[in-house]
């Protein structure tokens, strides 16, 4: 994700460190990629608590007393030094932020490649197009100046085409903040135009946002109206497959959609696409919070697919 970024558009006019985990080995509390910004008196987002974190902040703070640019690589083994018994390994950069060094951020933008290069006195970044990402190790011998490293700028988020602005639909839109998923939302009913980003389209024509979506693209069905349901679904798995068709139902609804999509030449490779009910399995409750925990859990089940 790309958090870290909007930190940095953000910059506070006190002086700032930003700590990067290269790399990790074994059990860690987060993967490379993550970062944190740390001020003398604060600090944004977390690389695992604990004391790996208390001694990065602090390695941070001591950092913010040397010229902006300046950076070190530090190694963390997890395990009796640091009192935690993950027993894996972190590797961190850690650099005083240089304002007048962010000219790249103007580019930085998800699918796109950042490189990082670490010169004397400073952190050289640059955005581009396409290049193969450089996966670092936590062991050997340290990044030092001249190191070269590529990653994403960061995820692309999974587009969420959902249909149904009722209870379930609004906890679903309120739990997706700050989740890697970017919602499309829509519904037939004038009155949810007054739902801040809803979308009210004529029930004739909101089909055709289906046909429309993406393929990395997860479709959430759960509108007032089960003929709209049946309607969408057959859509959803009429066209050519997306990542997630996922539908809202008792039993009783989804066998005689089952039965009628079968009618409509819908083939049984399609019904297997057909998620119903929506959610992950398990988790008991009605609640329209409850269910939307359910189903946003169940689409990040499907990061990295």
């Amino acid at each position: 994700m790309t958090q870290w970024v909007g930190w940095l558009r953000r910059l506070p006019q006190e002086p700032c460190a930003l700590v990067s985990v290269l790399a990790t080995e074994g059990s860690a509390p987060r993967g490379a990629g993550t970062r944190m910004l740390v001020t003398a008196e604060g600090q944004q987002g977390t690389i695992g608590g604990g004391q790996l974190e208390f001694r990065a902040v602090e390695q941070a703070r001591v950092i913010l007393d040397h010229p902006k640019g300046t950076w070190r690589v530090q190694d963390y083994p997890l395990g009796p030094l640091l009192g935690q018994c993950c027993g894996g390994r972190v590797r961190l950069l850690i650099e005083h932020v240089d304002p007048q060094a962010l000219d790249w951020l103007h580019d930085a933008e998800p699918g796109r490649m950042l490189e990082t290069v670490l010169e004397e006195g400073r952190v050289a970044r640059r955005v581009f197009e396409r290049e193969t990402a450089t996966r670092q190790s936590a062991r050997g011998e340290r990044p030092g100046t001249g190191t070269r490293m590529i990653e994403p700028v960061g995820e692309r988020p999974r587009p969420v085409y959902l249909f149904g602005a009722g209870h379930v639909g609004q906890a679903i839109a309120r739990h997706m903040t700050g989740l890697p998923l970017q919602l499309a939302w829509f519904d037939t009913r004038p009155e949810q135009a007054a739902i801040d980003g809803v979308t009210v389209m004529p029930e004739e024509e909101i089909a055709h946002c289906i046909a429309e979506a993406p393929a990395d693209a997860a479709i959430v069905i759960l509108t007032h109206d089960h003929p709209l349901d049946y309607h969408l679904t057959l859509a959803a798995l009429g066209r050519d497959p997306v990542a997630f068709v996922g539908l809202i139902g008792s039993s009783t609804k989804l066998a005689r959609f089952r039965s009628r999509l079968r009618a409509d030449g819908i083939s049984e490779e399609g019904l297997s696409r057909l998620t119903a009910p929506i959610g992950v399995p398990g988790v008991r409750g009605k609640e329209p919070d409850v269910i939307a925990i359910a189903v946003l859990a169940q689409l990040l089940q499907l990061r990295g697919q």
